[in-house]
């Protein structure tokens, strides 16, 4: 019987493990479709999209009135308004938890391919 427990409770913690397994992207073309499913619910990219926006302006801000101190407010901005898309609307951890630095760049491609839908889109209408 106690080997039993034993062999049981080993299963029960290789599971475990096994579900904290983060995954390994080589490439930065690997992660990012993950990254995308990461941010399927619209609301949550929007707080990304006014989240890097903000942080573009903060940076105009600081670099036209040399107030370097509101350099702090860039990450501030940047993650609060990504993490509370997440948690809010998305449901789920943000991948900057597990993946620093893909994330960052993630987050200004997707802005990227934003905006470039949003001149695509004008430039239909007009």
């Amino acid at each position: 019987m106690w080997l039993v427990l034993c062999c049981f409770s080993r299963e029960l913690s290789l599971q475990k493990l096994n579900k904290r397994l983060v995954v390994q992207f080589k490439t930065f073309a690997e992660f990012y479709p993950y990254y995308l499913a990461e941010h399927a619910n619209p609301k949550c990219r929007a707080m990304h999209y006014i989240g890097s926006s903000l942080v573009l302006a903060v940076l105009a801000y600081v670099l036209i009135t040399q107030q370097w101190w509101g350099l702090v407010l860039v990450p501030v901005i940047g993650y609060g308004f990504a993490w509370l898309g997440h948690f809010v609307f998305e449901h789920n951890k943000p991948a900057t938890f597990k993946y620093p630095a893909y994330s960052l760049l993630g987050d200004w491609v997707m802005y990227g391919q934003f905006l470039q839908r949003l001149v695509g889109l004008k430039r239909q209408s007009s």
